[in-house]
């Protein structure tokens, strides 16, 4: 296939890429600067333009546009930050894939969608919840509409484990000075997945088009926060003691902790489940493991 990605220089679009060229496809990055390679055409979401022939015979477009959701505290503005990152490039790549005729646009997401959902297991079909990241969760899919005509997948991924980047890539160092511990009751369900089967997981839906709608991206034994605690600390030789009460961690990071901290989501994978994905790493025990090895 002829893949087109958006957001190829970020920490699951660089190893998407590779992934891609692995496997035989070709790719071209979509680069907000003058091209500096064979491979790259330049765009300007804000303004709307994408290079004449970016698109040209391409089989699929991926975007993984959006500016990190827990980079900064929020507020009002940081909030419209979050939600113009996401939806400006999707609208101009949905409008841009429709215009063009490519079969197929997969467009990331997370499973903030679906709120804080408790000890409740939720797959695709269950509808979105409240609060600021479901609502920015809605919008992101919603910008993918005008692609009309186009196989849509909207992913819905999870917290990442990997070596570097991602929730581990975060955590590792505290673990590893001994400050390692239970974040608030420790009862919200956190909905992991690997780099490796985020990466997988992409390409095997790029490679299936009976694969459309909504996909979680995330592994299929969802864990507590006090279970992923001692795993993580475990494979690290480290204890972890620690309880950070839920009112701290609510003046260090405001909103963020009530939604993304204190809050979770026990998302499964069914729809990659009942279309044959292999999770190479089914278990957060080996997840882990991985991410220690490097």
């Amino acid at each position: 296939m002829r893949v087109v990605v958006a957001g190829s220089s970020g920490f699951i679009g660089t190893s998407l890429v590779a992934a891609l060229r692995a496997a035989d496809h070709e790719v071209v990055r979509l680069v907000r600067r003058r091209p500096a390679a064979p491979d790259e055409r330049e765009w300007e979401p804000p303004a709307g333009r994408i290079a004449p022939d970016a698109l040209a015979g391409a089989d699929a477009v991926v975007n993984l546009c959006g500016a990190g959701v827990a980079d900064k505290r929020w507020d009002d503005a940081r909030k419209q930050v979050l939600l113009d990152s996401r939806t400006v490039p999707t609208e101009v790549l949905a409008a841009a894939v429709a215009e063009h005729g490519v079969p197929t646009l997969v467009n990331a997401g997370a499973v903030g969608y679906y709120g804080d959902t408790g000890d409740e297991v939720v797959d695709e079909s269950t509808p979105s919840g409240t609060g600021f990241l479901a609502d920015l969760c809605r919008q992101w899919e919603a910008a993918t509409r005008p692609a009309a005509g186009a196989r849509v997948v909207r992913l819905r991924i999870g917290l990442v484990i990997s070596p570097s980047g991602g929730l581990f890539g975060k955590l590792k160092p505290l673990f590893q000075c001994f400050l390692g511990g239970r974040l608030g009751s420790g009862r919200q369900y956190l909905p992991w997945i690997s780099l490796d089967d985020v990466i997988a997981g992409m390409v095997h839906v790029l490679e299936h088009e009976s694969i459309d709608g909504p996909v979680n991206l995330t592994a299929p034994s969802p864990v507590t926060n006090a279970e992923f605690t001692r795993t993580v600390g475990h494979a690290l030789h480290r204890p972890t003691p620690w309880v950070v009460p839920a009112f701290a961690l609510r003046a260090v990071l405001g909103e963020i902790a009530e939604e993304g901290v204190l809050a979770g989501q026990r998302a499964v994978p069914k729809v990659l489940e009942r279309n044959g994905f292999q999770f190479l790493h089914p278990a957060l025990g080996a997840a882990v493991a991985a991410a220690v090895r490097g």
